[in-house]
């Protein structure tokens, strides 16, 4: 999903004396003006400290819960800040940050005042991304002076780029939807293809314990469909594609101006008003990652309708925390259910959605991952079990000599020859200029790096192949010193191809962990300060910072040394190739359990004799 380019305005100072006040303004009127003044493009370059950042974010979230939490509820008592609370918190997210950028500005700082609004500017728009269905929802300039009380009567609430998005066109889930659902043993949740292929591995162990289970798709996007096929034991249903193109106001959101304020330094942020905007993305169709709340009111229902019929013992999901997963966990526990979740993806206390936890029981990956499962868990008997993950139970049967032909294959298109060693880069739905940023830290760093190298580019499930169209120049006819550039087909993404790698690079794709347990070189690339997946701490990567670290780390691999940090793959990775049985027999009662033979210290060896074919699908 794009968005158009940021609008060109600056702050300016209009009035100076005792109640100093700013203005927004056009940029190209800027040269004009004799005061202090700066363009908002300047302001959201400055740098900020992420830990300040989200101080102000929950305390900011506090004060929401404290003042309008009991405003609106599903009938089945789930409150509005409850389900949506990653979507608010993101909103505010972009808010702080605007904020601290301005309070960093001296002039401001120094004389901090109020700001009149952009004329006819909408209050919320959104931010590029590469995501295709993703909106990244952001305050406007505008919006910032709304909420801290400037009047606004002729701002809409949303913005240009907002308004003119098309609207959301769901086809949701791969099942059909059934005239009644199947009695199960465990209903599972799926919304995008990660979940997926964390859950598929887990349902199909029950399945061959005898155990029934029913996976609801619930993906609006073709690529995070699940494409299993029914069985016995295990089925599959959707729910209407309507449900996700639902909008329309919430009662009870679009309240009047109080005097309820929360402080963020020298700003006072009203209440009412940031409802006010959060209201936008809660009435707006944003698909199932992202779904209105008349969505969500309707899903809840159908919810309801589900677990009715299939009578299950326990819920299952890889996500809790976003608005699907937080209501599903809350409808089962409403209906006595056991829920557990498992972990998706990598967590960082630095980088997340919501640092909340709903489920009883909690699967995660590696031993790092315990502190913060337990710092997070909102359930009070919440239980932490780190039993891997099972959608690396099939890096068993990688083959790496087909992957390696299918790598091979992208490079030799149009060329007269293979690089002999070849880097896939993991990329995520990142912005475009943070996209590019990283695009030139690895072309730079692979340029300079001994040896014949080429790059293939793995893109994230949730990106259209053409984000990366304007990343790398090419001729027709390279010569020997360019740099040879590939991207992979989007189904097989970087998990059907980092087998056959030399190295991959990420910023903190999961699939740093898949190449470290199958000792695939791994760079984590970024700036300093951004976050990676910390393989680097435990010496599963190499840090780079720059494309000088790139090379140094590429010259590295021809002449290994010691490493600085002793491996240690089981803080990051439980990896035994038995994880989605071991969470079968979490889910299961003990009196349904198989004994099994017992299970290897170490993992499994990579080149197991089941082969996966040239150029896996990532799901």
């Amino acid at each position: 999903m794009k968005a158009a380019g940021h609008s060109a305005l600056g702050l300016a100072r209009s009035q100076f004396g005792e109640r100093p006040s700013w203005a927004l303004v056009g940029e190209g009127a800027l040269a004009t003006v004799r005061t202090d003044r700066i363009t908002t493009r300047e302001l959201e370059a400055r740098p900020l400290h992420l830990g300040e950042v989200d101080e102000h974010i929950n305390r900011i979230m506090e004060a929401l819960e404290a003042y309008g939490a009991h405003l609106a509820a599903t009938p089945g008592g789930a409150g509005w800040l409850y389900v949506q609370h990653v979507p608010a918190r993101r909103l505010v997210g972009q808010l702080v940050r605007k904020l601290l950028a301005l309070s960093a500005w001296e002039p401001f700082a120094s004389a901090p005042g109020g700001i009149t609004l952009a004329p006819y500017e909408g209050l919320v728009g959104v931010r590029s991304s590469s995501s295709r269905e993703y909106r990244s929802y952001t305050v406007t300039w505008s919006g910032l002076a709304f909420v801290l009380g400037a009047p606004a009567p002729h701002n809409p609430l949303r913005s240009a780029q907002l308004r003119n998005l098309p609207s959301a066109r769901p086809n949701a889930g791969s099942g059909l939807v059934p005239a009644t659902w199947p009695r199960s043993e465990v209903v599972a949740l799926s919304w995008s293809s990660r979940h997926a292929a964390t859950v598929l591995p887990v349902l199909e162990a029950l399945s061959r314990e005898g155990a029934r289970s029913l996976l609801l798709d619930l993906a609006t996007d073709d690529a995070d469909r699940c494409t299993a096929p029914d069985t016995e034991d295990l089925r599959f249903g959707a729910l209407p594609a309507h449900l996700f193109s639902a909008s329309g106001t919430v009662d009870g959101l679009r309240l009047p101006d109080d005097n309820h304020v929360v402080r963020v330094k020298e700003h006072g942020v009203y209440l009412s008003r940031l409802v006010r905007l959060i209201s936008v993305v809660l009435e707006t169709a944003g698909g199932c990652t992202q779904p209105s709340w008349r969505t969500i009111v309707e899903i809840e229902r159908r919810l309801d309708e589900v677990l009715n019929a299939a009578r299950p013992r326990t819920v299952l999901v890889s996500n809790d925390t976003s608005p699907l997963g937080a209501l599903a966990v809350q409808v089962a526990e409403r209906h006595g259910l056991d829920t557990v979740h498992v972990q998706h993806g990598a967590w960082t206390a630095q980088a997340v959605a919501w640092p909340a936890l709903h489920s009883r029981h909690i699967v995660v990956m590696g031993e790092r991952d315990v502190p913060l499962a337990k710092a997070w868990a909102r359930h009070p008997r919440s239980e932490v079990h780190v039993l891997g993950q099972p959608r690396f139970d099939c890096l068993t049967g990688l083959d790496r000599a087909a992957q390696r032909r299918y790598l091979a294959g992208l490079m030799a298109t149009g060329r007269d020859r293979v690089p002999s060693r070849i880097m896939v880069w993991a990329c995520q739905p990142f912005g475009q200029e943070r996209l590019k940023a990283q695009a030139n830290l690895i072309a730079e760093g692979l340029r300079r790096a001994e040896g014949d190298w080429g790059l293939v580019v793995a893109p994230h499930p949730a990106q259209g192949a053409e984000a990366f169209s304007s990343l790398f120049a090419h001729d027709d006819e390279p010569g020997d010193d360019e740099l040879r550039v590939a991207v992979a087909d989007a189904q097989v993404g970087a998990r059907g191809c980092m087998a056959g790698a030399d190295a991959l690079a990420s910023a903190y794709s999961t699939c740093g962990i898949e190449a470290a347990l199958l000792c695939v070189p791994v760079l984590e690339i970024g700036a300093s300060g951004e976050r990676t997946l910390g393989l680097a701490d435990h010496g599963l990567a190499h840090r780079c910072r720059s494309a000088d670290d790139v090379t140094t780390a590429l010259t590295a691999l021809a002449c290994p040394d010691v490493p600085d940090v002793e491996p240690m793959p089981d803080a990051v990775c439980r990896w035994r190739g038995d994880s989605a049985g071991a969470i079968a027999r979490l889910i299961l009662p003990p009196a349904r359990v198989t004994p099994l033979d017992p299970v290897p210290a170490d993992p499994p060896a990579a080149d197991s004799a089941r082969p996966r074919g040239e150029g896996v699908p990532a799901r």
